[in-house]
């Protein structure tokens, strides 16, 4: 036994990774949670306490992603990267559903929902992948990905980010009762296609068509650093504590919001994704610089196609069940910074290369829009 998990004692070392100190959060945040009831540092202390877990469950599905191929490797990254995404929604949105539907409480969180949704299509496409073009091109003059898998993946992303504009501009056109009574209408059949697109999308990259998105093997030169048992049991752990502290986090939003005189808007689209998705942050930036750009680009644009298709849709059909207002209907602002973060990741990743100047160009269009996001009232 004293040997068996050895590698799980490893990953969480704080010698081995300095991010693993901050886990000292997760005990400082129980305290005022629990203790001092201070619900502001419970909130920022628990967003701080995400992140570490977070990465190890980056670091636990990276080392089972060792023995697959980079394209299932990529959507494993993908899939649990976004797990602290899909748990604080729908905390979120069962936070909501307790307070009632049409109490203040459920519209702020129905409106954190739908902005941390957005936060993480910019922070992944533009943040992650920014941070990955650049760290990766620090070390490497220039860096060649899979051309497929980003015209496959960029395809179904533009086509999600077109269904998310579709409900604002109805809800433009057509007011009223009518208006509103239409939007979740076509905002939850919207979903059911959109996740229907989704598993065709599996299919076709991990089945039909898995030969388009073959690499040269990248993983065959790095050998797993833990068991498979010990990879899977970090995996469970760090998604416990993580729904833990996104309960935490939950609870104590609205108040630390007010304390601190900061918008539910900036804190869904900028705060939440950025602590939330840090799994992708760090994964995705540290296999760029070991020159494995397909499972970095994998992880940064699979994350936002995810997002996008799987994990939105998916909301707005628990909303569904849960008799929640959830829509599609995003916000003006929201959905033209969508749309253009796809836009610009098009034609800078167009050509299958990347480079450090093009991350700078996407890191600046994140600055500008997180801008936006804060002096938006």
């Amino acid at each position: 036994m004293s040997t068996s998990y050895q590698g799980l004692i490893k990953a969480i070392n704080p010698i081995e990774s300095k991010l693993n100190f901050l886990l000292l959060a997760i005990p400082i945040c129980c305290y005022f949670a629990y203790v001092s009831h201070n619900e502001t540092n419970a909130f920022f202390t628990s967003m701080v306490a995400i992140m570490p877990l977070a990465f190890l469950m980056g670091h636990a599905t990276e080392e089972i992603a060792l023995r697959t191929s980079d394209s299932i490797g990529g959507l494993l990254n993908a899939t649990f990267g976004n797990a602290a995404e899909i748990i604080i929604c729908v905390l979120a949105l069962w936070s909501a559903y307790k307070a009632g539907a049409d109490s203040e409480t459920a519209v702020i969180m129905i409106k954190i929902v739908q902005a941390s949704l957005i936060g993480s299509i910019l922070g992944n496409l533009l943040l992650v992948m920014g941070l990955a073009f650049v760290w990766g091109g620090i070390h490497h003059k220039v860096q060649s990905f899979n051309e497929t898998q980003f015209g496959s993946n960029n395809s179904l992303l533009l086509l999600a980010v077109i269904t998310l504009v579709i409900p604002t501009v109805y809800h433009s056109t057509v007011s009223g009762i009518e208006g509103d009574t239409g939007v979740e209408d076509l905002s939850r059949a919207a979903a059911v296609i959109l996740l229907g697109l989704y598993m065709l999308f599996l299919l076709f990259q991990l089945k039909t068509h898995s030969d388009l998105f073959a690499t040269d093997g990248t993983h065959e030169h790095e050998e797993p650093k833990m068991t498979m048992n010990e990879a899977i049991a970090l995996l469970v752990i760090s998604t416990i504590l993580v729904s833990w502290m996104a309960e935490i986090l939950v609870h104590s939003l609205e108040s630390a919001a007010e304390e601190v005189s900061m918008s539910h808007l900036f804190i869904g689209v900028i705060l939440l994704p950025m602590f939330g998705n840090a799994a992708e942050h760090f994964t995705a930036v540290s296999v760029a610089a070991k020159n494995k750009m397909d499972l970095s680009f994998a992880i940064a644009i699979g994350s936002s196609t995810q997002i996008a298709v799987f994990v939105a849709p998916l909301m707005v059909l628990v909303a569904w069940m849960l008799g929640l207002p959830l829509t599609f209907e995003f916000g003006l602002l929201e959905t033209v910074a969508a749309f253009l973060a796809v836009m610009i990741v098009n034609t800078i990743a167009s050509d299958g290369k990347s480079n450090w100047l093009e991350g700078s160009m996407l890191l600046g269009t994140y600055a500008v829009l997180a801008l936006a996001f804060w002096f938006h009232p």
